[in-house]
């Protein structure tokens, strides 16, 4: 289906592909995955035309049709229904010519046509794609104009699917997705008959949907079999004998500079150091195969947990009008240390309801009871258009704390996951992922009780969504999460509410069980009981009162851990002070009892760091052998 042999492309001094191969089979489903940067998005331009390598080439089968997903939502007056079916553009033609066709014989071939490429299920079909990407039946004639972006986006997807192409290429498809659609994409990918490359970074999509991925990495494509898990250890694997034979190499390259270094002038060894002279040249390094490590995610804690519960509702309503409320009948409490997955269908009030638990909307009858003192963090994704396009990182932190010292702010920055030669950079030149982490950083810095997240992961690559998930895991407080992204809540949530008919309620059962539920009919209106299809699997409720324990086991070996970190930071910061003291050549002269005393605690400050990191290591190793066994 697609050849691409020997590929360079270049972006101004940035060499984006050196010598790139790949070889996609008709049939294949293929998953293009790499770092945010790596050059994912221009390797599609590449493959459609839009774009003109400097060397190699693109071949594609003869006549293959490439479909994606249009650039430009629609926002015309057409129905959605009518933009997806025109999608079809031979269908489109043939109905249109078998109207004004004169000719029996010409009208027989399109009627024959019309057949073969089953025109007549057409509509059935456009609106089981629109149904499955969120649309109910009843809006399907409604204008592309009435729709806003996010769901112009899913118009714009459902057209491509529907047009059937011999090559579709997807861009992170499951962006403009809720978790419904996603789940719904996934089982369609992994059902359509002709060949696939999507770049996605949800570990979810590329196992369930794919069959091979292609790592973009380096300016070249390697390609594993299976799903994005079995890349994961194969790649890990590879690493592993890369550093290996690195090391090795590194050993006698080592072994071979000493020996040039010794006998290179002596004249009985000359000829043998001239031979290693040669050797050297020819020994090629290994190709470090390690990435950059991924900026680690930091959520400050809170300084001391409140009273439960931080949050309860008695008959809660809530919404945007008074006369119209989005959400009624709520009864649900909130503890400082619950993990919440918000579930259910874009419009069902998802974000309405982590508005109301923000204090970001009232409640308009009932009662919502906060706990004193009780801060919230909020994220949503459209906080990204309110960062100042024209101030940095650090302006932005700097006006969040102006009474604080510069080293301060820089060093607080950093933590957010902006090194020193990002952080002066204007906001506008940020990367997506990068402003994610800015805003979550700022979210985030009164080291918040409750923390909400609304698709976060959409600018993030599967590294950094790893990084997220590490450190939602070690953030103390309470979390609701709205995703996407099944494997963050599978690895981050021990509870799930579902948002639907106009309420929110716990929903008794796991993420299998949902996916189920939505996938068992287009409207998700099906019930599954949760196991219902393993009766010796736990349930959904049993699993997460098992994770919510774990939790509480662990908590008191993590704040052992903290408070570990936080001293030897101190001992540290009080062994560079005395070293300055020391490094005063008159201090042991003129001074030499206090110079003893300083040596004597200076002696002491390093002990005791040295019995810390070792209690560290154990109370790390406790974490983990229980996270191991659970």
């Amino acid at each position: 289906m697609l050849q691409i042999n020997d590929l360079s492309y270049r972006i101004g001094e940035r060499l984006l592909f050196q010598g790139a191969t790949l070889i996609v089979r008709a049939g294949t489903k293929i998953g293009l995955v790499g770092r945010n940067g790596s050059g994912k998005s221009t390797l599609f331009k590449l493959i459609t035309g839009d774009l003109q390598a400097m060397t190699g080439t693109v071949r594609l089968k003869s006549r293959a049709r490439i479909g994606q997903v249009a650039q430009e939502a629609p926002g015309t007056a057409e129905t959605i229904i009518s933009v997806v079916l025109k999608a079809d553009t031979e269908r489109t033609q043939l109905l249109a010519e078998v109207d004004t066709a004169t000719d029996p014989n010409r009208i027989a071939e399109i009627h024959t046509r019309l057949v073969d490429i089953d025109a007549h299920s057409a509509e059935a079909r456009a609106a089981s794609i629109l149904q499955g990407l969120g649309f109910p039946f009843q809006s399907h004639q409604t204008a592309c104009s009435e729709f806003s972006g996010g769901w112009r986006m899913r118009i714009a997807l459902a057209a491509v699917l529907f047009s059937e192409p011999d090559l579709l290429l997807l861009d992170e498809p499951t962006n403009y997705l809720d978790l419904e659609g996603t789940l719904w994409l996934e089982n369609y990918i992994a059902r359509y008959r002709h060949t696939v490359i999507i770049i996605s970074h949800d570990r979810d999509l590329l196992n369930t949907s794919v069959n091979a991925i292609a790592h973009l990495h380096q300016g070249a494509v390697t390609t594993y079999q299976g799903g994005y898990d079995q890349f994961d250890r194969q790649r890990r694997e590879k690493l592993i004998l890369q550093e290996k034979m690195n090391k090795k190499q590194m050993a006698q390259r080592k072994h071979m500079e000493a020996f040039v270094d010794r006998f290179r002038y002596k004249a009985s060894k000359a000829r043998q150091a001239q031979s290693r002279l040669k050797a050297l040249a020819k020994l090629e390094p290994v190709t470090a195969l390690i990435d950059n490590g991924v900026k680690p995610f930091r959520f400050e804690s809170p300084e001391r947990a409140l009273a439960p519960p931080i949050i309860a509702m008695e008959n809660a309503a809530t919404g945007y009008t008074t006369d119209n409320p989005i959400l009624q009948h709520m009864a649900l409490r909130i503890d400082e240390d619950d993990r919440i997955g918000l579930l259910g269908q874009n419009g069902n009030g998802k974000s309405t309801f982590a508005k109301l638990l923000s204090n970001k909307l009232p409640a308009f009858s009932g009662s919502i009871t906060r706990a004193n003192k009780l801060k919230v963090a909020y994220f949503a994704q459209h906080q990204l258009e309110e960062l100042n396009p024209g101030e940095s990182a650090y302006q932005h932190l700097r006006s969040l704390m102006p009474d604080v010292a510069e080293s301060r702010v820089r060093s607080t920055v950093d933590r957010i996951g902006l090194p020193s030669d990002r952080m002066d950079l204007r906001a506008e030149l940020l990367s997506g992922g990068e402003k994610a982490r800015l805003m979550l950083g700022i979210a985030t810095l009164q080291a918040p009780h409750l923390l909400i997240l609304d698709e976060p992961t959409n600018h993030l690559d599967v590294d950094s969504r790893g990084a997220l998930i590490q450190a939602l895991n070690d953030y103390e407080g309470a979390v609701v999460l709205i995703s996407h992204d099944r494997h963050l809540l599978e690895a981050c949530v021990d509870r799930l509410w579902l948002v639907d008919e106009g309420t929110v309620l716990p929903y008794d059962g796991d993420l299998q069980d949902y996916r189920r539920l939505v996938l068992s009919k287009p409207d998700g209106k099906q019930q599954v009981k949760a196991g219902e299809n393993d009766a010796n699997k736990p349930t959904g409720q049993a699993k997460r009162r098992l994770a919510a324990e774990l939790r509480r086991k662990l908590a008191p070996l993590r704040s052992q851990i903290k408070t570990a970190e936080s001293e030897i930071r101190t001992l540290k910061g009080q062994i560079e002070k005395l070293d300055v003291k020391l490094a005063d050549g008159d201090l042991f002269n003129n001074k030499p009892d206090q110079a003893t005393e300083i040596s004597r605690q200076r002696s002491a400050a390093i002990r005791r760091i040295a019995e810390l990191e070792e209690n560290w290591l154990e109370l790390s190793e406790e974490i983990e052998s229980a996270q191991q066994s659970a």
